[in-house]
C-alpha cells in the first residue's frame, strides 16, 4: 500500500492533490508545529495582475501544533475571500458549478484552522473525483523526530511505499528511513498548462483555479502530465 503523508494546507496546489491521487491512502499531518503564513493558512489564486494572497488569519503561540491553532473570529476573512473568488473568476467557466460548495464551507463556524482546512480539502478531492481515503496523524501514536514520525505513521498503516514530495531530502533521514522496510518514492510533479482567465499563464496557484476553468476534466489534465511510467499505476487504480 502506498501512503503519502502532509501537512493540511489551505486550498491546496495542484501537486498537493496530484500526490494524494497517486497514493492509496493520504494521512493528514496535523501533529506538526504551525508556520504561519506559509500555505497551511494561505494560498494563491489567479488575478489580472497576476495573482493574489487568500488568508485565513489566525491566532497562535509559537511552536503550538497545526491541530490546535484557532482561527481569527474578529477578522472579516470569509466574506474577503469570496468577494475576492467572485470577482477575479467571474467569466471562468465553471465558477459558477463550485462557488455554492465552497460558499456552504466558508459559511460553517469555524474555530480551528486544521478543521477548515481538512474539509476543503476533502471537497478539493470530491469536486476532482480523487477517492484517496483520508486519515490524520492525530489519531495514530508517532514519534517526535521527522524520521521516525514518518515510519511510525507508515507501520501504523501497514504501507509498503511511502510517497515523498521533491523535497524529502530537507526534512528525513533517507537511509534510515528505507532501513525501517517501507520503500520510499520520490514525486516527480509536471504541471500542465491551461487557460485562466489572464494570460500570461501563472502556475502553482490554489487548485481552484484549474477546477474554475476546465471543471470535470481538472483531474485528466493532472493526470495527462504525469511521467510515462506513472500511468499505469494511475489505470490500475481508477
Amino acid at each position: 500500500m502506498r501512503v503519502t503523508i502532509h501537512q493540511p494546507q489551505f486550498l491546496p496546489w495542484l501537486g498537493y492533490l496530484d500526490k494524494i491521487d497517486r497514493a492509496d491512502l493520504f494521512i493528514v499531518l496535523d501533529t506538526v508545529q504551525f508556520k504561519k503564513n506559509e500555505w497551511q493558512n494561505r494560498n494563491r489564486i489567479r488575478t489580472a495582475d497576476g495573482w493574489q494572497w487568500l488568508t485565513v488569519p489566525v491566532l497562535h503561540r509559537f511552536g503550538q501544533r497545526v491541530q490546535d491553532v484557532l482561527i481569527n473570529p474578529t477578522a472579516a476573512w470569509r466574506e474577503q475571500h469570496l468577494r475576492a473568488l467572485e470577482m477575479h473568476y467571474a467569466r471562468a467557466p465553471f465558477r459558477d458549478r463550485y462557488v455554492p460548495e465552497l460558499r456552504a464551507i466558508y459559511a460553517q463556524p469555524w474555530t480551528k484552522l486544521s478543521d477548515l482546512n481538512l474539509a476543503v480539502i476533502r471537497w478539493l478531492l470530491q469536486s476532482y473525483g480523487i477517492t484517496t481515503p483520508v486519515r490524520c496523524a492525530s489519531g495514530m501514536i508517532a514519534r517526535e523526530e521527522p524520521t521516525d514520525r514518518l515510519i511510525d505513521l507508515c507501520r501504523a498503516v501497514g504501507a509498503t511505499q511511502y510517497l515523498a514530495g521533491p523535497g524529502a531530502e530537507g526534512y528525513m533521514d533517507k537511509p534510515r528511513f528505507e532501513a525501517s522496510g517501507v520503500e520510499l518514492e520520490i514525486q516527480e510533479f509536471h504541471h500542465p498548462e491551461y487557460r485562466q482567465m489572464y494570460e500570461p499563464f501563472e502556475p502553482n496557484l490554489s487548485a481552484i483555479d484549474l477546477l474554475f476553468c476546465v471543471g470535470p476534466d481538472a483531474l485528466k489534465q493532472v493526470r495527462g502530465c504525469r511521467v510515462r511510467e506513472d500511468r499505469a499505476t494511475v489505470s490500475s487504480r481508477s
